[in-house]
């Protein structure tokens, strides 16, 4: 393809498709208009497979598992055929779907909003809200979403980002935990989240949710690799308040905190709208009336030094300008 560009004035258009779980019950109803709008549809030949009574009578093009360039290929240069494009991904197009490589390919031509060929993203449900829906709720504070495949990504990244997250204590859902090839990287990633977290840390493994093999298995941290465990897996990693009950992965929000979660009254300190007792303000109103070292408190909070040294050597008037913002919404 060359970089020189060359596009119509108008008319071709590129719809990224996310088509959620694959199930057609939760198939959007802006991601069905978009397939019936399409001339050419372009996906993996699973997802095609997922919507074939969809795309009968259109022009449909199939391509293998590692071919997402020669997709976004193929729908450049149909679109700059003044043709509209249905290119679908599972789950959601932004979430390790094709609207990355698309944009990357278009970028390369020399295309521009302005430049003839529109571009619409269609959301879907990621494999982080199907599989989390399935399982309870696990993703109800501070999560991440982490891929084990080192197709593209060096190892030595994926590990950082998984020693970072282990360490930070986030919920963590990884993608691609393993196929025929790649088998180490799920042993290797649960040996770094071993470095932090407790072996009895809950998982949930959700394979090819709201689709008919769907299988769910409720497993631990130390245990998680002697599950089935394959491509179509999503692995969900509880953080230290995770719990499991009555076949539900919940993580707390953090209502206990503040208040009595049987009658709804805060606890004594805390007010309701207003940071906790140990939020910013207060947790620095701490660290100043302790009397210790900064590395004494970077051990204790396991934060760096130059970060708490920093803190204690500004003035303790810029405390409260930190209380005196509006509290963000605690839902």
């Amino acid at each position: 393809m060359s970089d020189t560009p060359n596009l119509p004035a108008a008319g071709g258009k590129i719809m990224l498709v996310g088509l959620g779980p694959g199930s057609h019950a939760h198939l959007t109803a802006r991601a069905r208009a978009a397939i019936a709008e399409a001339d050419t549809v372009i996906g993996y030949v699973t997802y095609i497979r997922l919507v074939a009574e969809l795309v009968e009578g259109k022009e449909v093009i199939k391509k293998s598992m590692t071919e997402e360039l020669d997709r976004a290929i193929e729908a450049f240069e149909r679109a700059r055929m003044g043709k509209k494009v249905a290119l679908i991904s599972s789950g959601d197009a932004g979430v390790y779907g094709m609207a990355g490589p698309t944009f990357e390919v278009l970028f390369q031509a020399g295309w521009t909003p302005d430049s003839g060929i529109e571009v619409e993203i269609v959301p879907g449900a990621s494999a982080l809200n199907t599989c989390a829906a399935l399982v309870g709720a696990p993703l109800t504070h501070d999560f991440c979403a982490i891929s084990l495949s080192d197709l593209l990504t060096p190892w030595p990244t994926i590990a950082r980002r998984l020693d970072a997250v282990a360490y930070s204590d986030f919920v963590v859902a990884l993608y691609n935990p393993k196929s025929g090839r790649r088998t180490r990287q799920i042993v290797e990633a649960r040996r770094l989240f071993l470095r932090h977290r407790r072996p009895d840390t809950p998982v949930a493994i959700v394979k090819s949710a709201y689709r008919p093999r769907q299988r769910i298995e409720f497993t631990t941290l130390e245990k998680m690799i002697e599950c089935d465990i394959g491509m179509l897996s999503t692995v969900l990693i509880g953080n230290s308040n995770t719990f499991i009950r009555h076949g539900l992965m919940v993580t707390p929000r953090g209502y206990r905190n503040k208040y009595d979660v049987e009658n709804g009254t805060t606890h004594e300190g805390e007010q309701a709208g207003r940071s906790l007792s140990t939020g910013l303000t207060g947790w620095l109103a701490g660290l100043r009336a302790s009397g210790r070292s900064a590395a004494e408190l970077a051990i204790e909070h396991r934060l760096p030094e130059d970060y708490i040294a920093a803190l204690l050597a500004e003035p303790a008037e810029l405390d409260d300008e930190a209380d005196d913002e509006t509290s963000a919404s605690e839902a």
